[in-house]
């Protein structure tokens, strides 16, 4: 059985829709999918009408959330996306993303990067935008190579030149609404330091206590020495451990099902969940 945990649709700030990405996890061969888009489940529905028989959709979102001025990215599965609470806390993240990429644009254009409002929005499409779009910009006017290129301190990094800060959620407080919308929470890739600072790992254990259910530990950020690290992490916490792709289409040079997880702790996953349950077969929906 092959799962994977976190991709990323056009609904955010992937390159395949929501149809497109369930299509090919299972020309991936996956059994399980996740679609885990930025602070937003508008692409479910899509994924869900165009579900291919025997692949099972798990709903989720990834939260953007700041620790002691340090961002991480929260996973958060199968909760109630009309829990009110939940639903105005990722309303008012999505809704600073266009003003954020507004003051982005100008930062680099004092930088001398003729980038504009109209070229973002059109990479962005109807997805939230977001960096991906502006580094995706950048790699159109040959700034650089790369969307991974962009994501430096020169550039779009956490305190990077052209970095502005956006509503991020309080990590603790991410955890409480997921739990209260019957969700599941998964730090994602929390040792990512290509990306800039991560939150330390002695966090984690506070973030546990606090009722994270688990970590991810394999992907495509984190070599094999930080996977045995953060699997013993898990273990010592009591934490699930989980893997998957951070899939994004041609944006990224993942692929589906590069990393995977457990089907025991994909299990454990289900049980624990109140609010939804996976979606199975073409396009039929279980209430939950």
């Amino acid at each position: 059985m092959r799962i994977d945990l976190h991709t990323h649709s056009t609904a955010s700030d992937g390159t395949d829709t929501p149809a497109e990405l369930v299509r090919g996890a299972a020309a991936a061969g996956l059994d399980v999918v996740a679609l885990t888009d930025h602070d937003t489940t508008r692409g479910h529905a899509e994924a869900i009408d165009a579900l291919p028989e025997g692949l099972t959709l798990v709903t989720g979102a990834e939260l953007s959330c700041r620790l002691n001025g340090v961002g991480m990215h929260m996973l958060a599965y199968l909760f109630d996306p009309e829990d009110p609470a939940l639903l105005a806390e990722r309303e008012l993240v999505r809704d600073d993303r266009v003003p954020r990429a507004h003051a982005m644009i100008a930062k680099l254009r004092e930088l001398g990067v003729p980038v504009t409002w109209e070229q973002v929005a059109g990479i962005a499409g109807d997805g939230s935008v977001g960096r991906p779009h502006i580094a995706s910009a950048l790699v159109e006017l040959g700034v650089v190579d790369s969307v991974s290129d962009a994501f430096t301190p020169q550039w779009l990094a956490d305190g990077g030149r052209a970095y502005v800060e956006k509503h991020e959620t309080d990590p603790f407080e991410a955890i409480r609404l997921v739990k209260a919308a019957g969700g599941v929470t998964v730090f994602a890739h929390p040792a990512a330091v290509k990306r800039g600072r991560t939150v330390p790992e002695s966090a984690i254990a506070d973030l546990a206590a606090a009722g994270l259910d688990g970590i991810e530990v394999d992907h495509m950020d984190h070599d094999p020495a930080t996977r045995a690290r953060l699997r013993g992490l898990a273990d010592e916490l009591g934490l699930l451990a989980t893997g998957s792709s951070d899939y994004h289409g041609s944006r990224k040079t993942c692929v589906l099902g590069e990393h995977t997880t457990d089907p025991e702790v994909y299990g454990e996953i289900i049980r624990r969940a109140t609010g939804a349950f996976p979606v199975p077969g073409t396009g039929g929906r279980r209430s939950a």
